[in-house]
């Protein structure tokens, strides 16, 4: 007979857990049968002792069918999803959404809000006045059939037992874990309901991962998860030694989202947009080959079509872009330039403490209930190995809350400046397939 105490034997022992008995603790813990501490001693033993592809692919399978699963049958074409692992200033999920929709490919996203130095994609959109991310199920479905994208607030029904364990994991050190960090992105793409699934792992100073290795390790997982559970799952692994882009914060995010689909984007944010759009047309059966997508992706962005698909998202999802756009000249009660204190070459830019700087101006959020300053954020001048002279500007900052003298002093100290040209590693490190 199964019980917790055997589940917990067999995992302290480093033997595998077998379907049955996942089943037992996922449901049983989700449902309310099973208590808190016994499900932390087997987080912390799988945090120690680990799982093998087999059972972190049924965790993923048994967290799934803890709760909903959408259907998106019902939509014509090729249905697709992307996740990032988070960083520090990215907005490529509003760049890429109307890339691949505007060739062809159905974008169905579910996103969630940001806790950390920024907010997340839904924050960013829900700067735009008007902006509606908790759609109907049958709006969603629509919206994604005729105009070919929507992103909207991750249910409450989707995965249950995720949410209840990871706020488990997160009150008894068990959140750096491999198997679990993968069942827990797995479990919601494939909730989700797409073909098709591109991760972008970050790795770095300003990324949940800090180096290049535990991030392929990560990546690997969950597309081990996402083919043996019968989706076509991708990964590129991403450097977030830097921020993405030159901004930081939500509606400056958007402001340069717009940019970028105009074709007037930072180099860094471009590249790696380009090329995650071109892996998921690829995958999506629009193209054969990445040369030729990317080849489709520079025309739709050259002719503007690619633009007109974000108008026609943010429209049908209730945002007014006439008057986010038009209230471009409005600014924050504060803001402060920053200028170099020396000459010579940027070595690099520390992302998480400019993360954590636009958190202290209000850009983000420490706990669920915090609210946001939309306004609040950064812009950066310079980027890794530009050059330039004493005086020069380096860092914007803008905020409804007084800039301090110590902020300052934060901001000026992630910027490393030498004589020496630095060389610098491509924005993207590696790209993972089965």
């Amino acid at each position: 007979m199964i019980n917790m105490l055997t589940i917990l034997e067999k995992k302290a022992n480093r033997l595998p857990l077998n379907e049955e008995e996942i089943t037992y603790f996922v449901h049983g813990y989700a449902n309310g049968d099973i208590p808190d501490y016994q499900v932390s001693s087997l987080l912390m033993a799988i945090k120690l002792n680990g799982m093998n592809d087999l059972e972190t692919s049924l965790l993923t399978k048994v967290m799934v069918s803890s709760g909903d699963v959408v259907d998106l049958s019902s939509i014509p074409g090729i249905k697709v999803d992307k996740h990032s692992t988070g960083g520090v200033g990215d907005k490529t999920s509003l760049i890429i959404g109307p890339i691949v929709s505007s060739l062809g490919l159905k974008l169905a996203k579910m996103s969630g809000r940001g806790l950390g130095h920024t907010g997340g994609t839904i924050d960013k959109l829900e700067s735009i006045p008007g902006f509606n991310t908790s759609l109907s199920t049958t709006q969603f479905l629509n919206q994604v059939s005729t105009i070919g994208m929507a992103i909207v607030g991750q249910t409450g029904q989707l995965v249950p037992a995720d949410k209840k364990m990871y706020a488990l994991r997160d009150v008894t050190g068990t959140v750096q874990s491999i198997p679990l960090i993968a069942a827990s992105i797995m479990s919601k793409k494939i909730a989700s309901g797409a073909h098709t699934i591109l991760l972008d792992v970050k790795f770095g100073h300003g990324a949940f991962m800090k180096t290049v290795e535990e991030a392929t390790v990560l990546a690997k997982t969950m597309v081990t998860i996402g083919h043996q559970l019968g989706k076509d799952t991708q990964a590129i692994l991403t450097d977030m030694n830097q921020p993405l882009g030159n901004t930081i914060g939500n509606r400056l995010e958007v402001l340069e989202a717009i940019e970028t689909l105009k074709g007037r984007g930072p180099v860094d944010l471009t590249t790696l947009c380009v090329e995650a759009s071109a892996i998921m047309l690829v995958q999506g059966n629009q193209f054969k080959s990445i040369p030729l997508a990317k080849a489709a992706i520079q025309t739709v962005i050259n002719n503007g079509k690619a633009y007109q698909q974000f108008e026609a998202f943010v429209s049908a999802q209730g945002g007014d872009l006439t008057s986010f756009l038009g209230s471009q000249t409005r600014t924050p009660r504060y803001t402060h330039t920053i200028l170099s204190n020396k000459d010579g070459f940027i070595q690099s830019i520390d992302a998480l403490a400019l993360g954590k700087l636009a958190l202290l101006l209000g850009a983000g959020r420490l706990t669920k209930e915090d609210g946001i300053d939309e306004k609040a954020g950064l812009v950066l001048h310079k980027k890794p190995g530009e050059s330039l002279v004493k005086g020069d500007s380096l860092l914007d900052l803008f905020s409804d809350k007084p800039i301090t003298s110590s902020l300052l002093d934060e901001g000026l100290k992630a910027f490393t400046i030498d004589r020496k040209q630095p060389n610098l590693r491509p924005i993207i490190e590696k790209h993972i397939t089965l």
